[in-house]
């Protein structure tokens, strides 16, 4: 029996500013549009603390500290590969939002406003993770 598996690691942060507000992205991309949390994948060669803040800092602008895990979130298989990642917390960054390619960046009052987003698939779940466990 095999029991090497395949794995694509990828990472969210959810970023909280002194007005309680958080950090979002809303994705260009046609494969998981809407208001999301910013991240990405895990690259060969970095650590796991490492590719969450260049993925936060190539995506918003901010420099993150102190990222927290707070969850581990499993998405369905696609072609034998087991899809992961991992849901960080910080309230401490420096710079400012900045958009990128992968879509426009704000700080949103989240639970007084989400109702206004269209939000992306598993977001309200995501969020619960983080939050739960911060």
């Amino acid at each position: 029996m095999e029991r090497i598996t395949r794995v694509i690691l990828s990472n969210m942060c959810m970023v909280e500013n002194s007005k309680g507000e958080y950090c979002f992205i809303n994705r260009h991309k046609n494969d998981w549009p809407g208001i999301n949390l910013p991240g990405g994948h895990v690259e060969i060669g970095e650590t796991l603390i490492e590719s969450v803040i260049r993925e936060m800092k190539e995506e918003t602008g901010l420099t993150i500290k102190n990222p927290k895990l707070c969850a581990i979130k499993e998405w369905d298989w696609r072609n034998n590969v087991r899809y992961l990642g991992l849901l960080y917390y910080t309230n401490e960054y420096e710079g400012e939002l900045k958009s990128s390619d992968e879509g426009e960046v704000m700080w949103i009052n989240y639970f007084k406003d989400k109702n206004r987003y269209h939000l992306s698939e598993g977001l309200e779940e995501l969020i619960d993770l983080i939050l739960s466990n911060k």
